[in-house]
């Protein structure tokens, strides 16, 4: 396992109550990223593929849109491969791209031109797949990681829809045992208490009036979660990896204030009602 000493002691500490950075996101994958064994570069990709798949989505509504340079991949990468399944009716080549991204692409596409309509949100399905992708990897902190966010989102997703008498199951992403759980369960709890110990907590945030207060709250256990997960972890590329997600969270606060938030909150609660879907059969 690598140990990166002289990258880790120059480090900043990291405060959630910070609102100004000497890094960013993006600044982490210029000056970092290429002093990472390829190893510990392929677990950072993880994390930047989020971007890929904004980009994917943007592309595929339009081939000539303007996308994220925080993704792995160039914008002609995506559409080589729309126009490979234009021509052939199938993806046989995809470069680089990881097999996820092609899975949906390829039944995206399929089920866009046979017209078939479904539930599942489009952005959730690939999410769906990128967290079963990510949740792969040998990385016990970075599956970890994966599998905290995926149960912590659907939870709240789950305790939301319940409480505005919404289907649950349509909206929750994945397909592990607590998926399962959440879209099957009629306990208060889900049958999950037990099972994650910081279900109350979301329990508790899910109950908040504030829209805002309760993602800040939600980043405060996401940011002990992660402080804990490593503590004796000094010079790693876990260590690292915190560096970066809690870099995107401060970014992420320092760009919205209180009136943005709100509205970013009812666009998400809206995109719940919304009615454009895909399948999420493949």
């Amino acid at each position: 396992m690598s140990q990166y000493y002289y990258l880790v002691t120059g480090l900043p500490e990291l405060s959630l109550e910070d609102n100004k950075l000497s890094y960013t996101v993006s600044d982490f994958k210029k000056e970092f990223y290429p002093q990472l064994s390829k190893e510990d570069q392929k677990l950072v990709d993880l994390y930047y593929l989020k971007f890929d798949n904004s980009n994917l989505l943007r592309l595929l509504k339009d081939r000539e849109a303007v996308i994220d340079p925080r993704g792995n991949y160039k914008a002609d990468q995506f559409v080589s491969v729309f126009k490979q399944f234009d021509e052939e009716g199938t993806i046989t080549s995809a470069g680089s791209l990881p097999p996820y991204i092609i899975m949906f692409i390829q039944n995206y596409l399929k089920q866009q031109e046979e017209g078939v309509t479904s539930d599942i949100l489009a952005e959730d399905w690939l999410a769906g797949l990128y967290y079963e992708y990510a949740m792969q990897c040998k990385n016990d902190f970075v599956s970890s990681w994966f599998e905290f966010n995926l149960n912590a989102n659907n939870v709240l997703v789950a305790l939301a829809a319940r409480k505005y008498k919404m289907q649950i199951a349509p909206l929750v992403v994945g397909d592990t045992e607590v998926c399962r759980a959440l879209k099957t369960s009629n306990a208060r709890d889900f049958g999950l208490a037990s099972e994650l110990d910081y279900f109350d907590q979301l329990l508790k945030i899910s109950e908040a009036d504030d829209l805002v207060d309760r993602e800040k709250k939600l980043d405060q256990i996401r940011w002990k979660w992660m402080e804990d997960k490593t503590f004796f972890d000094y010079f790693s590329i876990e260590r690292l990896y915190v560096f970066l997600l809690q870099l995107e969270i401060i970014e992420r606060w320092i760009s919205l204030d209180k009136e943005k938030g709100n509205q970013m909150f009812r666009e998400i609660i809206d995109s719940l009602k919304g009615e454009v879907r895909v399948p999420s059969e493949f």
